[in-house]
């Protein structure tokens, strides 16, 4: 009793939430509270994707979409901090300050009409061995093109139907992960926030609050997450 730690479980748009023991986790004393309400379901999620769907091994490159959101920026800090090549896309000048601000040795805008064409030029024409996926059905197809042999993309988020060409796949030997995070074992989740305990008190980890908001504008809050230039996490207070 008393000490400082963050929730990774459901239904925290409360002022109080009942979970189970191993859903607690420790919050270093450095970090704020709002940080740590940041933590749970964006950087599980992103280092889910890395590490147990596309797993990752130090001296990959990795392409993060929308790497200004709560997931990307996870996903960019987590990823540099195990020694891959982190690439980064943003839509805005700011989300991509940012970007390069948590990390990313690139940082492109998926807005120009040439960004695929500028990865290709940082990879040397290989291409990027990871591609997490925030939104398949726009950039899937595009995803495929733009892989090297034996590439993985994990599919985070996705808003609807896309057509691909599976040759673009087979040519390259590349493999298509979805994921959800709560399809994670307890053993998985277990992995999953030790290590994230571990980045966070060694400060790799530094969560990204973009907006703090009062718990009766949560309807608000989902549609600033959707707003463009939104960045980082929203947190709402009770």
């Amino acid at each position: 009793v008393g000490d400082r730690v963050y929730v990774g479980a459901s239904g925290a748009y409360a002022e109080r939430v009942l979970c189970d023991e191993r859903e607690v986790h420790t919050l270093p004393e450095h970090v704020t509270y709002a940080q740590g309400a940041a933590v749970g379901v964006p950087y599980a999620t992103a280092y889910r994707a890395l590490f147990q769907r596309a797993r990752v091994v130090p001296g990959e490159s990795v392409l993060v979409h929308g790497a200004s959101g709560g997931v990307g920026t996870a996903a960019v800090q987590i990823a540099r901090a195990a020694g891959m090549t982190v690439i980064g896309t943003g839509g805005t000048e700011q989300g991509r300050q940012l970007v390069l601000e948590q990390g990313a040795h690139h940082v492109l805008d998926h807005r120009a009409p040439d960004y695929l064409e500028q990865l290709r030029d940082l990879t040397g024409g290989r291409g990027v061995d990871v591609i997490l996926e925030m939104l398949a059905n726009v950039n899937l197809a595009k995803d495929l093109g733009v892989l090297a042999q034996g590439g993985r993309v994990v599919v985070i988020g996705n808003r609807g139907t896309i057509e691909i060409n599976p040759r673009d796949a087979m040519s390259r030997d590349a493999s298509i992960l979805g994921m959800v995070l709560f399809n994670a074992s307890t053993g998985e989740m277990a992995s999953i926030h030790a290590a994230l305990v571990a980045g966070l008190e060694n400060r790799t980890l530094r969560p990204v609050v973009g907006q703090e908001m009062p718990l009766g504008d949560a309807p608000r809050a989902h549609h600033a997450v959707l707003e463009a230039g939104s960045y980082g996490k929203i947190v709402l207070l009770p």
